[in-house]
């Protein structure tokens, strides 16, 4: 609608009300479906690449395993070069993991100990769940 020279309105070509919230509903609609199709893609790439970061991280992890191992075996025979006997030489290597072992059990069991609850959470929770208690009252009976 326009006003026209008299001040009063005229009726133009202008779609209603409803065929204005039929178009927006209608766009929005195929906006978010474009925005869900996007956010597919990208975690699908995410996920891919993440999969294969956790492959390679495996694989690292074993040829650490494999390395610590060897070195290990080196340091046994270090000791026997040294003179040791090579039964003895193996016992020390031995003795020095079982050593290493003991400290990082004993760090993580005083790591462990750290962990508490979500105590701030659990409270909020609580109050949450009373002040709802409050507003809204349960009545078994009905």
């Amino acid at each position: 609608m326009t006003a026209n020279e008299n001040g009063t309105a005229s009726s133009v070509d202008q779609p209603s009300i409803g065929t204005l919230v039929a178009d927006v509903s209608s766009n929005l609609s195929t906006v978010l479906h474009g925005e869900i199709e996007l956010a597919k893609l990208e975690i699908k790439s995410s996920v891919k690449s993440g999969g294969f970061g956790v492959v390679f991280f495996i694989l690292a992890l074993v040829m650490v395993i494999y390395a610590v191992t060897f070195g290990l075996i080196a340091l046994a025979e270090g000791f026997v070069a040294m003179g040791i006997w090579r039964w003895a030489a193996f016992l020390i290597v031995f003795g020095i993991i079982v050593v290493l072992a003991g400290i990082c059990a004993l760090i993580g069991v005083r790591m462990v100990k750290k962990v508490r609850a979500p105590k701030q959470t659990i409270d909020t929770t609580k109050d949450t769940v009373a002040a709802l208690k409050q507003a809204v009252p349960y009545n078994a009976g009905r």
